[in-house]
């Protein structure tokens, strides 16, 4: 479960990807394992301000399927995304008409505005599972909150990658020979302000190596 301020175009294929990641983590290589052992991999995303989808369903859950026969794989795999922009009239029910999505979706947007506390404590009485999520989020340990810290900062390097790989192409498309090579050079310094190795920044802007060896000299 994640929560997503802004996506941006890439932001399916990420899901996908990462839920790939998530799925093929688990180990089935002991005896009388199988792929009738692996569990169920859900990707859980909270777009907090922009939305992703153009119709008005605040809730998706997607999964592998033929879009054709509309035929179900039956896989373990599901991308589910709650968009929070799309929340403002459910927010409006009362808690007991709400049903369990809505109230899980309200709870998140509103966790931390305090003008819909009296809502927030509603939640928490009547639904168990938010209850039991909120303890967690008070009881978390050192060790759970590091893995998500280290799980965090990955991400956000594939993120920034991604990011930047996307504005490269599209200055490949837009701007003169010049203005590409400015624009690479730009990419470049920022990556390497951020720490990017040299290698990773040769991949993402395709500058030769002395090059970028200049450039990292400049923003010392």
């Amino acid at each position: 479960m994640e929560m997503c301020f802004n996506p941006k175009p890439f932001e399916p294929v990420r899901m996908e990807f990462h839920i790939a990641r998530l799925f093929i983590g688990q180990d089935i290589r002991g005896t009388y394992k199988g792929y009738k052992d692996l569990k169920q991999a859900y990707q859980i995303t909270i777009l907090a301000n922009d939305r992703l989808f153009p119709d008005e369903t605040f809730l998706h859950n997607f999964e592998y399927y033929d879009p054709v026969k509309q035929v179900s794989l039956k896989g373990r795999c599901r991308i589910i995304t709650l968009e929070l922009a799309k929340l403002e009239s459910i927010a409006e029910k009362p808690v007991v008409e709400m049903n369990n999505p809505e109230r899980w979706a309200v709870y998140f947007e509103y966790l931390t505005d305090r003008k819909k506390r009296g809502k927030i404590n509603e939640l928490v009485k009547l639904e168990e599972g938010i209850a039991m999520a909120s303890g967690v989020l008070m009881t978390m340990s050192r060790d759970e909150l590091e893995r998500y810290r280290i799980m965090r900062e990955e991400k956000t390097e594939l993120d920034y990658i991604s990011y930047m790989a996307d504005a490269r192409d599209q200055g490949l498309e837009e701007g003169r020979a010049e203005g590409r090579a400015e624009g690479c050079e730009e990419i470049a310094r920022n990556a390497l302000i951020k720490g990017f190795s040299l290698e990773i920044v040769q991949d993402i802007t395709g500058l030769d190596i002395n090059t970028l060896k200049a450039i990292q000299a400049g923003v010392r």
